[in-house]
């Protein structure tokens, strides 16, 4: 469905008499009356695909620019430039200084007074085109200057650990190179671009990998893939070029004018990102952008999709109270501004990556040793870890953001193909192979599988102690396609494929796992066995997998009890008989308790992962309501791997598995540690943790925490507050499955309103504040 029709639709449906709570959302502006000192003092700005880090240093505005899908011959995921823009006279660079980000209108203002040259910059991107608005006021004539500054002006060599932030990750292979981007004046703007050319990483993998017999039907994402854009000003002239280092990276400038000194001057950046055969019909393209960027209800398009967006649902923490000191306010805050930053994305070709989305910066401000480009981040570009990229997406759910959702539901439709062509090339069965560490084109990360393998080890495996017979988080994907059928009544035809196929792979592959070892494909039971497998990346060499068997156990019931129009093109004879023979959940013993175990048996221990709770979260066998809570009680409480392992930080679960077992005050100790103020001057670049700053799967997972405390569905009921602090008044919107919407306010301990819809919803509610 056309993205602009789905937000049309969102509009209408979720309009709310509530809408006065919104106008919390300006006491959640960030206002800064310093500059930055540099690029890790930046501020988010972003709409559509595209992300800019904002900030004023020595009275210059930069931001760097990002957008979803640039990806070059290495699969790094580099940044669009930097832009810097000077005035002479300099309003932003005297004694009064504000910056401000408008967070329900999604724009950015630079206002400055230097002795009584009063100026102010507004800075948007338009959510429906990809292009950056600068819009420039002063009261005295100025000399405004433009200019896009380039590090990849000639071909870079990669330096020692700098593969990280592409596929090759530890490995250098020699004299490899970042190709230069071509930068130039183009009549009065300046054009770059970078245009993928030779051989890819999608070449490189095919070949390590051996499948190159299959290549040819293969998605390559990669081949004649061209990013870049254009800049340019009404009035505005080249006036050269300009040469400096920045943080150690050497760039160079090309300066755009203003003709004369000028009161007001607007400039755009204008950017495309796409496979086209060649460079003429990208710049075709890149012309279509720059008319749409001169519409007249640009502005007033992006407002209103913003607005919007705020109105669907909110968690309001302390709204008549702004205590900036409170971590309960800050986490209501960064609540909303984790959410800005992941709808920045909204409507990215790519999904929002775990490692910094589109806001990462100079990577020596996150980690001193990695002294490299801006275009550096922890952890790959085109490389997408599953287990962490689910943290930033399942959210979207409860807040009502299912227009987000395509970006990383189509990521696995797109290499669905890549994925069942490894299945039937290394072990001739049927199913979509998906493994954790995923290239853009399905197949596993070079490095992760394996430079030097032993001989004879298998073709279709990674030779990788953390990673091997890891591939079942993509039942969490199908899981989250199904999801948000239930919550919206979305149309999920274009996705029944992907869940059957990622299915089979289970069922095929450990048939044929077991009559490779005996005479029988299942065990006396009559039930699969599947060893070996991972029960994440923490359980390794498992046999039944909890992990594996809860996903599959929910996965196939939520197929199978899909309305009849999905059914008719199901085989429910074949998922049925699978269900019956997906092995029960396993459970142990220890010190008299009974709790859900991480699998049968494992051979080692590998990460600090607790898959004994996945049944809790986000498989919902177990918690609030529920059946046998006792047992993932007895967990939380007994088990000595997740005491041991227990944390806040980054992608931890912690806050989720407390929120969902009910465990208030354990939920909200464990949820302020995830979202209080970052250590960085933007309050939500949390991290690095365990991948990158901004740290989205750290945002991502502390957002669900939130949402749990709040509300949650068992069955027919829904349970309101059943582990929030009744003496932190809260006000706030989300939705539920069955196209529910609850609203509530919490204040002194009691609940001073409540809304539901549909109204017949309204007696399934159990309020647990006592």
């Amino acid at each position: 469905m056309n993205k602009k029709l789905i937000y049309l639709i969102l509009t209408f449906f979720f309009s709310s008499s509530f809408a006065k709570a919104t106008e919390t959302l300006n006491s959640y502006n960030i206002v800064w009356e310093k500059q930055s000192e540099n690029s890790s003092e930046s501020m988010p700005l972003g709409g559509g695909d595209l992300g800019l880090n904002v900030w004023v240093e020595d009275g210059d505005v930069l931001f760097y620019v990002a957008q979803s899908g640039t990806f070059d011959e290495n699969n790094s995921m580099p940044k669009l430039g930097r832009v810097r823009l000077k005035f002479s006279p300099n309003p932003f660079d005297g004694e009064y200084f504000n910056q401000e980000l408008h967070l329900r209108n999604g724009f950015i203002t630079v206002r400055g007074d230097n002795k009584g040259v009063l100026g102010s910059l507004k800075l948007w991107v338009d959510v429906f085109n990809p292009a950056v608005h600068m819009e420039f006021k002063c009261n005295e004539p100025t000399q405004v200057e433009a200019i896009y500054e380039s590090w990849r002006t000639e071909d870079r060599v990669q330096r020692k650990f700098e593969n990280f932030q592409n596929s090759y990750k530890w490995v250098t292979p020699e004299g490899l190179i970042t190709k230069a981007d071509h930068v130039s004046f183009d009549d009065n703007s300046v054009l770059f671009y970078h245009r993928n050319e030779g051989e890819t990483m999608f070449d490189v993998v095919v070949e390590q990998q051996q499948m190159n017999d299959v290549k040819d039907k293969m998605f390559n994402p990669l081949e004649n893939l061209t990013f870049g854009g254009e800049m340019y000003g009404d009035g505005m002239v080249p006036a050269g070029n300009t040469e400096g280092t920045y943080q150690s990276t050497p760039y160079k400038g090309f300066v755009l004018k203003s003709e004369k000194e000028v009161k007001a001057q607007e400039i755009k950046l204008v950017l495309n990102t796409n496979q086209t055969e060649s460079l003429e019909e990208w710049k075709k393209e890149l012309s279509a952008n720059k008319e749409k960027a001169s519409r007249k209800k640009a502005d007033k398009e992006t407002q209103d999709w913003w607005n919007e967006l705020w109105n669907r649902s909110y968690v309001l923490i302390q709204p008549d109270d702004t205590d900036e000191d409170s971590e309960h306010w800050q986490v209501g805050r960064n609540y909303q501004l984790f959410r800005y930053m992941l709808a920045c994305n909204a409507y990215g070709d790519y999904p929002t990556k775990f490692n910094g989305g589109l806001f990462t910066y100079d990577p020596l401000f996150t980690n001193k040793d990695r002294d490299f480009t801006p275009d550096y981040r922890n952890w790959g570009g085109g490389t997408f870890t599953a287990q962490n990229q689910r943290l930033v997406y399942f959210p979207m759910l409860k807040n009502g953001d299912f227009d987000f959702l395509p970006s990383q539901l189509d990521f696995y439709n797109r290499i669905k193909g890549n994925a069942e062509l490894r299945s039937q090339h290394y072990w001739g069965h049927d199913g979509a192979c998906f493994v954790e560490q995923i290239e853009n084109f399905g197949l596993p990360n070079p490095s992760e599988y394996g430079w030097k393998r032993p001989e004879g080890y298998d073709d279709g495996l990674q030779y990788n102690a953390w990673l091997e017979h890891q591939w079942d988080t993509a039942l969490e994907f199908c899981y989250m396609a199904l999801e948000s059928r239930r919550y919206s009544g979305a149309d999920i035809s274009e996705y029944i494929p992907l869940i059957t196929s990622t299915l089979r792979f289970f069922d095929e592959h450990y048939q044929k796992r077991a009559f490779d070892r005996g005479s029988k494909k299942l065990d006396a039971s009559g039930d699969l066995v599947l060893y070996p497998g991972s029960s994440c990346e923490t359980y390794k060499m498992a046999c039944n997998a909890t992990s594996t068997i809860a996903a599959l156990q929910v996965v196939l019931d939520e197929l199978l009890d899909l309305p009849s129009n999905y059914i008719a093109n199901i085989d429910t004879a074949y998922f049925s008989g699978l269900r019956d023979r997906t092995p029960p959940i396993e459970t142990r013993e220890i010190d008299g308790h009974e709790m859900i175990a991480p699998a049968r048996l494992w051979e080692r221990i590998n990460n600090t992962e607790e898959p004994q709770l996945y049944p809790v979260y986000p498989w919902g066998i177990y918690g609030v309501g529920k059946p046998n809570i006792e047992l993932a009680l007895n967990t939380w409480k007994y088990d000595p791997d997740c005491q041991k392992f227990r944390s806040h930080v980054g992608w931890k679960q912690d806050a989720i598995f407390a929120a969902r077992l009910g465990l208030t005050e354990q939920a909200d100790s464990l949820v302020r540690l995830k979202l209080k103020d970052a250590d960085t001057r933007f309050p939500t670049f949390w991290g690095p943790g365990f991948d990158w700053t901004p740290d989205h799967n750290w945002g991502g997972s502390g957002m669900i925490a939130v949402q749990e405390m709040l509300v949650q569905d068992a069955g027919e009921k829904i349970y309101l507050f059943p582990a929030w602090d009744k003496t932190v008044d809260v006000h706030f919107k989300l939705r539920l499955p069955d196209k529910t919407v609850v609203e509530a306010a919490l204040k002194d301990g009691k609940v001073e309103a409540l809304k539901v819809m549909p109204k017949s919803r309204e007696k399934d509610i159990v309020n647990c504040i006592k």
